[in-house]
């Protein structure tokens, strides 16, 4: 593995750390607590290792509003189980609507069937109370959970901020999940009230989900109202659906007081949801307060995000980087929203929305990115990307000739901000910060407050080495609990099992001596050949250069007698052959850019990669489907995009001698 200084591909300019929020905070620091530090790896030690006063600066530079004062910052230190800020009571969404500003817009929205909408700020305040006043009278109150059925629009942000005002519990699902996957998740938090689409479009495709809100309805016994929003077609009859008004219904009183529910710092915000690859998708649920501080801290100083400013991320409501684009609101900035294929009509069409929106900050995934490159899309030389400062990547490791496509074919003076995180804490453990370079394959930087780690099989910290991602200290965004968690077992197994009061993330990483970091992909897939353990990203990126594979999965399979076989899967572009010329250009490519550890036992053609529903590979089920594992107990189905496509490794598994 070369640990040698990479390429450095960008450079934050003086004036661009002049202007940065975090230099605020850190100028800020020294006038408030006579703190100064040299560099960003000093300030984020400091941040660690004096986490109370870290956070507690964090609540103050930022003006947190609470309804009572808090009587310390951290008055348990255990994971889980930390309390923070015991005493405060504060609200979410107001905190959104301190930002309120009518010189810009609130929202900009786009889909496939639409141009962009502009939302004002005045607009949003009227709908989210109008709202509000409806929940009220329908008896909805502190507690209660609200959940939604719906496609990224603005009438989701609407219905969330409205929900959150109250105190209520917020969870969503895009309206592409199964209804037994929206089952299994909405039916552990027993909701009260439930907002849906008709249906959508998608890759100029209409899909009607008329059917499947029905039955939704019908497995969901605590259901009191069904609020529809004829979104695919105007003319849907309301009467259809059980329970059920019309969006409009809610909208009648945009003049009523719009107010906050104090709530506990701890009090649940909204549940996500966990894969649920293997089972029972977990509900993870996070706190106001806790995910309130983060997400200040996160889109302020690690992201940069102004006041007026555009902020974009392509996601839907199933995925939690739908919740960190409502969090943008936080810092002033216009969320922009966008429903609909990123591929459609073409994979241009979200750069040119980038144009005509004047997006700053362009937020999507590795896998998009990787898709743009091997299809020599030139978004520089297509639209005017003059207004882009940054481009966030996340969902999976970002190759690094993905990070040089971003600045060849992109935009050469442009912050590449790649970070990974979690559903699990709602917000990035590692990221960006505006105060140092961009080098290639890295991300900059762990976030403040982080205490993250890279540790050996003993569990001693490493660096320069890969290891694994662990936590060591307490985060306000951590879950509070999940539903219907019996002594903590789910989440005590999920996190603490293998060091205790230790976070274990689950993620392959190495931390260089700059800070900066490499995740080679998820330490339970990761392949173990003649004893070196080899991340999957790096057989992805040695794969992703080769012009005739359009994307692949590769596992390794510990078998008897000591015995290993690693197949690597790949699907084809259109027109391709898997021949001996092709097999021979793909081992020669992972040999001599990584080792001859890395060229797989075979290449097999498939048809199409596993996916979860949310658009991550599902390594660790292939594998244990190849070692012979019940499907039923190897995945669950019902959370996948594609689950037919794991029909191919159930036959494949038959050839293995095990």
């Amino acid at each position: 593995m070369n640990k040698n200084t990479p390429e450095q591909l960008w450079k934050p300019s003086p004036a661009f750390i002049n202007n940065s929020n975090l230099t605020h905070y850190m100028e800020w620091l020294f006038v408030k607590r006579g703190l100064k530090f040299p560099d960003y790896s000093e300030l984020w030690k400091w941040s660690v290792d004096h986490l109370e006063d870290f956070w507690e600066s964090i609540w103050q530079y930022f003006e947190v509003r609470s309804f009572t004062p808090y009587t310390r910052v951290l008055s348990a230190h255990q994971m889980p189980g930390a309390k923070w800020f015991e005493g405060s009571t504060l609200n979410y969404a107001e905190h959104i609507f301190l930002q309120q500003n009518e010189n810009h817009p609130a929202l900009i929205f786009k889909s496939e069937q639409t141009d962009v909408t502009e939302i004002s700020w005045s607009t949003l305040h009227a709908q989210v109370t109008s709202l509000r006043k409806w929940l009220t009278d329908q008896g909805v109150s502190k507690g209660d959970t609200v959940v939604a059925y719906l496609p990224n629009i603005a009438e989701a942000t609407v219905a969330f901020l409205a929900t959150c005002s109250l105190g209520a519990i917020w969870s969503s699902c895009s309206p592409d999940f199964g209804v037994k996957s929206v089952v299994d998740r909405f039916l552990q938090i027993e909701p009260k009230i439930l907002f849906t689409v008709d249906g959508y479009q998608y890759g100029g495709k209409p899909f009607d989900r008329s059917a499947e809100v029905k039955e939704l309805i019908a497995h969901l016994p605590t259901l009191e109202q069904v609020v529809m929003l004829p979104y695919l077609n105007k003319e849907t009859s309301i009467a259809l659906f059980p329970k059920a008004i019309h969006w409009a219904e809610t909208q009648r009183e945009p003049d009523a007081s719009l107010t906050f529910e104090a709530v506990p710092f701890d009090h649940p915000i909204w549940v996500l949801y966990s894969s649920g690859t293997t089972g029972i998708p977990k509900a993870i649920t996070h706190s106001q307060g806790g995910v309130l501080l983060e997400h200040l801290k996160y889109l302020y100083l690690q992201n940069d995000v102004k006041k007026g400013e555009r902020f974009f991320w392509f996601a839907t409501t199933g995925w939690m980087m739908w919740n960190f684009v409502q969090a943008s609101l936080l810092a002033g900035a216009t969320a922009v929203l966008y429903d609909g294929s990123p591929g459609y009509p073409d994979l241009n069409e979200l750069w040119t929305f980038s144009e005509v929106a004047g997006i700053n900050h362009f937020g999507t995934s590795a896998p998009f990115l990787v898709a743009c490159m091997k299809k020599g899309i030139n978004p520089g030389k297509l639209n005017d990307l003059s207004e882009l400062r940054s481009i966030g990547s996340t969902g999976a490791p970002l190759p690094p000739e993905a990070f040089d496509y971003v600045y060849k074919k992109i935009k050469k003076d442009l912050w590449l901000c790649s970070m990974s995180g979690g559903t699990d804490v709602c917000t990035a453990f590692v990221g960006s910060n505006p105060l140092e370079p961009v080098f290639l394959g890295e991300i900059q930087c762990r976030g403040l407050g982080c205490a993250l780690y890279s540790w050996d099989e003993s569990g001693q910290e490493i660096l320069d080495e890969v290891g694994e991602m662990v936590i060591t200290k307490p985060m306000p965004s951590m879950p509070v609990f999940f539903w219907n968690d019996e002594g903590n077992k789910r989440y005590l197994s999920s996190y603490f099992e293998d060091y205790q009061g230790v976070w274990r993330h689950g993620d392959w990483v190495r931390i260089t001596d700059r800070g900066s970091l490499v995740i080679y992909g998820r330490s339970d897939a990761t392949l173990n050949r003649q004893g070196v353990r080899i991340g999957t990203s790096e057989i992805y990126s040695g794969v992703n250069k080769i012009e005739e594979i359009q994307d692949s999965i590769i596992v390794n399979l510990e078998l008897s007698g000591g015995r290993h076989f690693m197949p690597l899967f790949v699907v084809l572009e259109p027109g391709e052959k898997l021949d001996e010329a092709l097999v021979k250009k793909i081992k020669t490519q992972l040999k001599n850019e990584y080792s001859p550890r890395h060229v797989p036992d075979e290449i097999i053609e498939i048809k199409e990669i596993p996916f979860t529903i949310s658009g991550k590979k599902l390594e660790a089920p292939v594998k244990k489907i190849l070692l012979g594992m019940e499907i039923g107990k190897a995945a669950n189905q019902d959370a996948m995009r594609n689950p037919e496509s794991l029909n191919f490794f159930i036959e494949y598994a038959k050839k293995i001698e095990h």
